[in-house]
This record gives structure tokens, C-alpha cells and sequence, in this order.
């Protein structure tokens, strides 16, 4: 694939350096957006014992019972081996089991427990409130078009 930014687009660039300011650059945004959510949720879900990884794992798991470590790692967009160490932590919690899949008993599947489904609700119900507050003057057609937005970008970004 051709890098999609020629010569002249670069040098548009250059010339518009004067010009930046970060608050008009939506990755300043969604950066600072992002990791004040994370900052956010560890401080909520510390209370329950939980972290984000954990949270996005049992978040992931509780849509689809019995998904791999790959497909956990491709859904929360982790490296595999991250994926992995997670999940061993969240089996010596008691929180997820992992068993072979039956139909490829190379594929490792994890599946939510009893105590993971409740911690799960648990912090779901923290996430709701966060959820609550962080979009209280929005309405559902300017979250859908955030949503929108966002998933173009996503899909953009891995063109690269």
C-alpha cells in the first residue's frame, strides 16, 4: 500500500507549524479523553478489586461466553502476550477458567465464572455511573455520531 500523504501534503505541513495549537488536534482530545477514563475507572474499580485490563477482559468475556486469548487481545487491543499474563492473573483470582476449544485444542478459550459474572456486574454498574457523568449534556444522537466518528477514525488509523 502507498503511504497515502505525498510530498505536497507534507509540505502543506510544514508551512502550517506556525499555525498549531493542540486543542485543535482531535488526538490531543482523545488522548487526554482516554486516559482520563482510565484514571477514572482504576480509582472506581480499585474499590472492587479490579483494574482496567480485568475490567476489559470480564467486559469482553460477558458478550461472548468462550472467546480465545487472540480474540480477547484483538478486542481490547493488547499485545497477545499481555492478553495472556491478564488472564492468568484473572484464573489464579477465580475469576475467568480457560479450557481447550473443542473443535482446535491448540485455541485456548477463556470463560467468565461465577465470581467473574458478579464482579463483572459490579463494575459495569461503575462503569454506568461514569458512563452517566461523562455524558450527562449529550444526547443519544450526538453519542451516536461521536461513536461514528470515532469507529472512521479506528478503522483509518489501521490502514497505516
Amino acid at each position: 500500500m502507498s503511504d497515502p500523504i505525498d510530498k505536497k501534503d507534507a509540505q502543506d505541513t510544514d508551512a502550517s507549524e506556525g499555525r498549531f495549537r493542540k486543542q485543535d488536534w482531535p488526538f490531543y482530545w482523545l488522548t487526554r479523553t482516554s486516559a482520563r477514563y482510565f484514571m477514572t475507572m482504576e480509582k472506581r474499580l480499585k474499590a472492587i478489586g479490579l483494574d482496567v485490563p480485568r475490567w476489559r477482559v470480564l467486559m469482553s468475556l460477558f458478550e461472548d461466553e468462550h472467546m480465545s486469548v487472540s480474540e480477547i487481545a484483538e478486542v481490547c487491543i493488547i499485545k497477545l502476550n499481555t492478553a495472556t499474563k491478564i488472564i492468568q492473573r484473572m484464573v489464579a483470582d477465580g475469576l475467568v477458567t480457560t479450557r481447550a476449544r473443542p473443535t482446535d485444542a491448540r485455541v485456548t478459550e477463556v470463560t467468565l465464572t461465577p465470581l467473574g459474572d458478579a464482579r463483572r456486574r459490579e463494575a459495569r454498574a461503575i462503569a454506568d455511573l461514569v458512563f452517566a457523568g461523562a455524558f450527562q449534556d449529550l444526547d443519544a444522537e450526538e453519542q451516536r455520531t461521536l461513536n461514528t466518528l470515532m469507529e472512521r477514525v479506528f478503522h483509518r488509523l489501521g490502514e497505516y
